[in-house]
């Protein structure tokens, strides 16, 4: 896996590409001696008015505008981890799965794995930040199980095993098929790898300088992983922050099943990393999504990294 990643990050490595790929897929980096891969999932396109459920519908509008983007649907990214530490392989979240009708440009990361050389049989430990399909229904998929590996541990928080035995969907504002989809998946990863669960309380060093922890707000679970070593740091913020969470850090998500305390938990999450300096990386940011962030007044600036071609 080193080999090939260190190919990926000169990203002089176009001649891997797949071919009904347009764009690049996959980007690689290094936080000192830790491999990290950002692996593209695809995209989900999904209503507008779930990205900002507490504003008015012009308010918003008028921020998808400023934006360039069309006011009723836009296409969230899905972002997924391939990390490199020791002698350890660890893919954080799993992305959407080809089985859910009507999202066809979604469920990639198994070919993309595939054409940067990374083996899922390789892949020691699997990190969950929060239990929606779009984060485990990669790993329900059939072609997926089967090459993974039996001993394979699976980090998830035990606030969020505990949320889904009887999930509450009161605060959340989602499309109305949504929620019984996000059950009935959540059961089915629940029935299929419950024997391999690896739970934590608050949080757990998964591999040297790989750490998982407990935020809470947009599930009781959802957890963060950060990464560091030889003094740098990156943060998979998971589902924490939006694209708009920048501009408006105190808008609410339709997806968050507790608004008020996602909105701390945002906040927290970026002020810690303008002043950390550190990398943040997001599941719904826009591909790599690898960035910085600074203080701007009552808001924050999301500074995107130049790519290293």
């Amino acid at each position: 896996m080193t080999k090939h990643m260190d190919n990926l990050a000169r990203k002089s490595d176009t001649h891997r590409s797949e071919p009904d790929d347009p764009v690049p897929s996959r980007y690689a980096l290094r936080v000192g001696d830790i491999e990290v891969l950002v692996v593209s999932d695809g995209v989900l396109p999904l209503p507008t008015a779930t990205l900002a459920t507490n504003v008015e519908p012009a308010v918003r509008a008028g921020w998808f505008e400023g934006m360039f983007l069309p006011p009723d649907k836009f296409d969230w990214a899905l972002n997924v981890l391939v990390l490199r530490s020791g002698e350890q392989t660890i893919l954080v979240d799993a992305g959407l799965g080809g089985q859910f009708p009507g999202f066809p440009r979604a469920g990639q990361f198994p070919k993309r794995l595939d054409a940067a050389g990374i083996d899922l049989a390789s892949v020691t430990d699997v990190i969950i930040t929060h239990m929606h399909m779009d984060h485990v229904g990669g790993l329900l998929v059939g072609e997926v199980r089967k090459r993974l590996r039996p001993d394979l541990r699976i980090h998830v928080a035990r606030a969020e095993v505990d949320f889904w035995a009887s999930p509450d969907f009161s605060a959340t504002a989602m499309p109305s098929p949504v929620p019984n989809v996000l059950r009935t998946t959540a059961r089915q990863f629940l029935k299929e790898y419950g024997s391999q669960l690896q739970i934590f309380e608050e949080e757990f060093e998964v591999a040297p300088g790989v750490v998982v922890w407990r935020t809470g707000g947009h599930t009781p679970g959802h957890s963060v992983v950060r990464v560091t070593s030889g003094g740098e740091r990156l943060t998979f913020a998971g589902d924490a922050i939006f694209p708009v969470g920048f501009d408006h850090p105190d808008w609410h998500n339709g997806f968050e099943h507790d608004p008020e305390e996602a909105v701390r938990v945002r906040i927290r999450l970026l002020q810690e990393a303008a002043m950390t300096r550190e990398l943040l990386v997001a599941t719904h940011l826009p591909f790599p999504s690898v960035g910085r962030v600074a203080v701007d007044g009552d808001a924050f600036r999301w500074i995107a990294a130049f790519w290293d071609y």
